[in-house]
C-alpha cells in the first residue's frame, strides 16, 4: 500500500478537500556526512528507497530527522528538497514544531510554501504549557496557515503530555486533521478512536504498539523501523489497518527486534548506524547526538539480521 486517499468530512474547512493518509508513514532521517553537514545525494536516495518499496509517506524533519540539531534555515531547506524529489509521487508531512508558537508557525508557513501535504507538529517542549496553553498555540498555528495539521504528543521527549479531552477539543478545529500518539498507551489510543469526530486521523508513534493501535480502529504508524525495513512496514500497517490480525502479527513479530533494539540509544543514533551498515548513508551526526556505542553495535546489527533486513 503506497498511499491511501480517503475523503474527509470535516467541514468549516478553509475550501480545500484534504485527504486522509493511511500506512506506513517513515520518520525519515536526516543524513549526514561525517562533517555534519547534510549529505543531500544520501537524501534523495532514501526517498527513492522509500516510493520503491511502498512507503504511504514521508515525514520529514521530525524527531528522527534531526529537528533539535538543523538550523531554521537547514530545517526549511530540507523539506523544500523532500518535496521537490518527491514530486507528488508520495505526500510529505513535514515536522514543524517547536516550543515557541512562533517559532512552529513561521516553520509551518514555510512547509506550507514549499509544497508539503500536511505538517507535524510536536507539543511545546521545555516550557511546560497548560493544557489550555497547548490548546491556544495550536489553534492558533492552525486559524494562521492554511495546510492540514496533526499534533505530535511524546512526553517521554517533551516533558509535555497532551491530555486526550484537549487533543478532541483540537480535533474540531477544520484544518487539525489527526494525532500521532507516541505514548504506546493503548488504552489512550482506544478513547481518542472511539471519541474523535469522522475524519480525524490516529497515528501510532510508537513502532513496538503500533500493530495493536491500528487494529483498534487507527489509521497508520509514523515508524522509526520504516527506516530500514519500509517493505515489511508498508505490508504490516495494511494488514493491521485491514482487520488481519494473523498477517499483521507474523509480519510484527519479525520486525519486533526492530521496534526495540533500534532504541537502544537515543533515536536516532541506532537508526543511523542501521542505515550506515546498510550502505544507504554516510555515518555523520550532530552534536550532542553521538554515533552508536560499540557495545550496542551487536545488538543492532543481530537485530537487522533476525528481522531479515541484513
Amino acid at each position: 500500500m503506497r498511499t491511501a486517499y480517503h475523503d474527509l468530512t470535516k467541514t468549516g474547512q478553509w475550501g480545500d478537500v484534504f485527504y486522509m493518509i493511511t500506512g506506513s508513514i517513515v520518520a525519515l532521517v536526516t543524513p549526514m556526512h561525517a562533517d555534519g553537514s547534510v549529505a543531500w545525494d544520501n537524501l534523495e536516495q532514501l526517498i527513492e528507497f522509500h516510493i520503491e518499496n511502498g512507503t504511504a509517506a514521508i515525514g520529514a524533519v521530525g524527531t528522527t530527522g534531526e529537528s533539535s540539531t538543523l538550523d531554521m534555515k537547514e530545517h526549511e531547506e530540507v523539506i523544500r528538497f523532500t518535496v521537490d524529489k518527491c514530486k507528488g509521487r508520495i505526500p510529505v508531512i513535514a515536522g514543524t514544531g517547536g516550543n515557541s508558537t512562533r517559532e512552529a508557525m513561521h516553520l509551518t508557513r514555510a512547509a506550507k510554501a514549499a509544497g508539503a501535504d500536511a505538517a507535524l507538529l510536536v507539543t511545546p517542549y521545555y516550557n511546560k504549557p497548560t493544557q489550555e496553553g497547548l490548546y491556544q498555540h495550536y489553534k492558533y498555528i492552525a486559524e494562521n496557515v492554511d495546510i492540514p495539521q496533526i499534533l505530535y504528543n511524546v512526553p517521554g521527549r517533551t516533558a509535555c503530555d497532551m491530555q486526550p479531552e484537549t487533543t478532541l477539543r483540537l480535533a474540531e478545529i477544520p484544518n487539525i486533521i489527526g494525532i500521532k500518539d507516541a505514548t504506546g498507551d493503548l488504552e489512550r489510543a482506544r478513547y481518542l478512536i472511539d471519541n474523535a469526530p469522522e475524519g480525524f486521523a490516529i497515528y501510532s508513534g510508537d513502532d513496538a504498539t503500533a500493530m495493536e493501535l491500528m487494529l483498534l480502529g487507527g489509521h497508520g504508524d509514523v515508524s522509526v523501523t520504516a527506516n530500514v525495513s519500509p517493505k515489511a512496514m508498508a505490508s504490516l500497517c495494511a494488514a493491521a489497518i485491514a482487520g488481519d490480525r494473523e498477517t499483521a502479527t507474523r509480519l510484527n513479530d519479525l520486525l519486533m527486534p526492530l521496534h526495540t533494539n533500534l532504541f537502544v540509544e537515543a533515536n536516532p543514533i541506532p537508526v543511523k548506524w542501521a542505515l550506515n551498515l546498510m550502505g544507504l548513508i554516510p555515518e555523520g551526526i550532530r552534536l550532542p547526538l553521538t554515533p552508536l556505542s560499540e557495545s550496542m553495535h551487536d545488538i543492532v546489527r543481530k537485530a537487522l539480521m533476525d528481522s531479515g533486513v541484513v
